[in-house]
């Protein structure tokens, strides 16, 4: 596999989830995501550290390793060898969950059949596991919003990030037309997987929910993914606002 039949999997997987987004007008102009946010966890062949490999064969070298320690989570900022798409991907910690909800999770992780467990599409090809039943998704949503939905969705793509100056319109403009096709946004820089740097502005907008079917036939309503909108604060950035995205002050490198 290569980069391009990678990053068009990942985009179909995607849009499949969240047919509300893929039916939007904004996707006709847009010569590329400035970044793609994707969730895994910190566990066997799904960590950082194991889809490093794979993703250096498609060109992309990690820029930076920051963690966050309120949110649980590593995030692997990766950089293409040309312009386009950044990668984040944004690893959840088991152990920052308390022992019930660990224990739960990696054993349902623990259950995806060897096979479903290696080859260089992990990322693109949906959940490897079984669906957990409607109490283990509660129960880790409970602990946190990310067990729970890896649970259920796998390591995949979280959403897409747009940058407004690629698009051509100001981000007031494209808000206006997310918010008349029934995407409000938010402006809350803590709303999505990670704290936004102030350096840019910046809008999360939350997918449809899926009513999806869970172990033993419950089937209930959660949401996908999402889209972001980022603009520079500041005229005349000489950095990519993928590089600007995670502020000074809450993130924490790691040599």
């Amino acid at each position: 596999m290569q980069r391009e039949e990678f990053l068009q999997q990942l985009w179909l997987d995607y849009v499949h989830l969240n047919p509300d987004l893929a039916a939007l007008d904004l996707w006709s102009r847009v010569p590329s995501a400035e970044y793609l946010a994707i969730v895994t966890l910190n566990h066997g062949p799904f960590s950082s550290e194991a889809l490093l490999p794979t993703l250096a064969h498609f060109g992309y070298r990690r820029a930076g390793q920051y963690a966050m320690a309120d949110r649980g989570v590593l995030v692997s900022c990766l950089t293409p060898d040309d312009d386009g798409a950044w990668l984040l991907l944004v690893e959840l910690q088991p152990g920052a969950l308390t022992r019930e909800p660990r224990r739960r999770l990696e054993t349902l992780v623990g259950t995806a059949h060897p096979a479903d467990c290696r080859g260089q599409n992990l990322l693109c090809r949906g959940r490897p596991w079984p669906m957990p039943d409607w109490a283990t998704y509660q129960q880790l949503l409970r602990a946190h919003p990310l067990a729970a939905w890896i649970a259920a969705l796998g390591p995949r793509l979280h959403h897409a990030g747009l940058d407004c100056e690629r698009l051509g319109e100001p981000l007031a403009g494209l808000d206006r037309q997310l918010r008349q096709a029934g995407l409000p946004g938010s402006d809350d820089r803590r709303h999505g997987l990670f704290p936004v740097s102030p350096l840019l502005d910046y809008r999360y907008y939350t997918a449809a929910s899926r009513r999806l079917a869970f172990a033993e036939g419950d089937e209930h309503r959660i949401v996908p993914g999402g889209l972001a909108l980022v603009q520079h604060s500041l005229p005349g950035p000489q950095e990519r606002a993928a590089e600007l995205l995670l502020p000074e002050h809450t993130r924490c490198e790691i040599a």
